[in-house]
């Protein structure tokens, strides 16, 4: 049985993003587009998706991944 891989996550420099699952593939073969506010947990997760946007510098930040 494998794992389920984790989730994307992308640091971001404002606490405004949008997401539409789109990346690896087409943005027709992903979600609506929904706008996602960072609050102060310094992040915010995809209710489609689970893609976490980070804010960089932000209390959730823990810098590059290695």
């Amino acid at each position: 049985m494998s794992a389920i891989p984790p989730p994307e996550t992308f640091r971001v420099t404002t606490n405004a993003v949008s997401c539409d699952g789109s990346g690896q593939v087409a943005a027709a073969l992903g979600h609506p587009r929904v706008y996602l506010r960072i609050d102060e947990k310094g992040f915010v997760e995809c209710g489609y998706c689970d893609r976490r946007f980070v804010l960089a510098g932000g209390p959730a930040d823990v810098g590059e991944p290695k």
